[in-house]
């Protein structure tokens, strides 16, 4: 049975329409619509449609980054009329891609270097629950922040999470799913949950399976 023609119209005009939102709803430098952030790098471009921006004016990003569709991007969580704490909180680097759907979410420090690429779906934050009254719903105890540090040239898996107090070295592969806390080095990959070292790059022996390394991979 063919299409009615009124269908293939509808759908024909539904698609030019988003087409048309997809090419001047992008968020940049020259068109940064109600968004105010502290910087947005040249070249730098949020996808249609984004996700949820809080706090722009604490968020900085470098030039050539690429933002994916419905990624939020927050720096706290701010009532009507508020504004954040003077200075930056989420820094963003230069020639990033943050993949679509994912989270970075900033209320102390969270800083990615430049030339850093986030999978779709990743989650970035620098806070998390305290639990150490009983008595009290987990959700209404203080939070604790710890700053987030993702050096440049790192690559972060799918689904990667990255939990408060992180820090990893420059050119670190994150294998998607991964659960991270904690420091690790340069030239390494990390996997699982929680993530550890499962390579390092060492120079003169090149890449070496490292299932040894967790000291500092977790905390």
């Amino acid at each position: 049975m063919s299409v009615p023609l009124v269908h293939r119209l509808c759908s024909a005009l539904v698609q030019r329409a988003w087409a048309f939102a997809e090419t001047y709803g992008r968020v940049s430098a020259a068109r940064p619509g109600p968004y105010r952030f502290a910087r947005l790098g040249e070249g730098a471009c949020f996808a249609f449609p984004p996700g949820a921006v809080f706090g722009e004016r604490a968020i900085a990003i470098g030039a050539g980054t690429l933002v994916g569709a419905q990624v939020s991007i927050s720096a706290g969580f701010f009532g009507p009329g508020q504004q954040p704490e003077p200075g930056l909180v989420v820094r963003i680097g230069a020639r990033c891609c943050v993949g679509r759907g994912s989270h970075i979410v900033g209320h102390g420090s969270v800083t990615i270097g430049d030339d850093v690429f986030l999978g779709p779906y990743v989650y970035v934050t620098d806070q998390n629950h305290t639990y150490t009254d009983p008595d009290t719903p987990v959700g209404s105890q203080p939070p604790a922040n710890s700053p987030v540090v993702i050096g440049d040239g790192c690559w972060l898996g799918t689904g990667a999470i990255v939990l408060p107090g992180t820090t990893l070295g420059r050119n670190v592969v994150v294998a998607g799913g991964a659960v991270v806390r904690g420091t690790f080095p340069d030239h390494c990959v990390v996997a699982g949950v929680p993530a550890r070292v499962v390579r390092r790059y060492l120079p003169g022996e090149g890449w070496l399976k490292d299932p040894s390394t967790h000291a500092r991979s977790v905390t």
